[in-house]
């Protein structure tokens, strides 16, 4: 029995057409290959996340004040501008968090850190205030460094948040930093050096 023509002629036309997809296909996966290819270079290379910088930019003393009866206690307020450089492409948007400040590796003072963003390729300001007050009776060191001029702090601070990543992407982010804080008793003026690292 021979074959019908018009049987022979969709044959040739479905091998024809899934031949055709089997092709668009492997265009298509190939191309999102090299496009997931080109991200991850990008990420690694331009995008590479680096470390922000701090910068203690103001610290005003909004009070100081030593207490001699019934106890002796030390009270002082500040009002801190800290500038964060971003240096990164991708902007940070961090959720509500603290500020710890400790004294010998007491802690002394905690600052709120309200939700914010700091953009891509920029410096942005975080504005906080904390109070120290504190028995001197229980630190032993703190009279000596009192009289000596300086007493030394270490701020810790710990962001949770995402980066964003060419508009598109959204990774999880922590960003930790360290400061070391000298306050200085006869101008009452502060030194700072900070130390950063952010985590995916």
């Amino acid at each position: 029995m021979g074959s019908n023509p018009e049987t022979v002629s969709l044959h040739m036309q479905g091998m024809r057409c899934s031949k055709g997809l089997k092709i668009c296909c492997g265009v298509t996966a190939l191309l999102l290959i090299i496009l997931i290819v080109v991200l991850v270079v990008l990420f690694f290379t331009i995008f590479k996340p680096k470390d922000p910088d701090i910068v203690l930019q103001s610290v005003k003393l909004d009070g100081f004040k030593l207490e001699v009866f019934p106890t002796l206690k030390l009270n002082v307020s500040l009002g801190i501008v800290v500038t964060v450089e971003n240096p990164n492409h991708g902007s940070f948007t961090y959720q509500n968090s603290t500020a710890f400040l400790y004294y010998r590796g007491n802690l002394v003072a905690e600052a709120p850190l309200h939700q914010d963003t700091i953009p891509a390729r920029n410096d942005h300001n975080i504005s906080t205030s904390l109070t120290i007050f504190v028995d001197l009776t229980k630190f032993k060191d703190l009279p000596s460094d009192y009289s000596g001029g300086v007493i030394n702090f270490t701020s810790t601070t710990t962001l949770l948040g995402k980066v964003k990543v060419l508009d598109l992407f959204k990774i999880k982010a922590t960003s930790y930093s360290t400061c070391d804080l000298s306050l200085f008793v006869n101008d009452q003026t502060i030194n700072s050096t900070c130390n950063s690292e952010i985590k995916f």
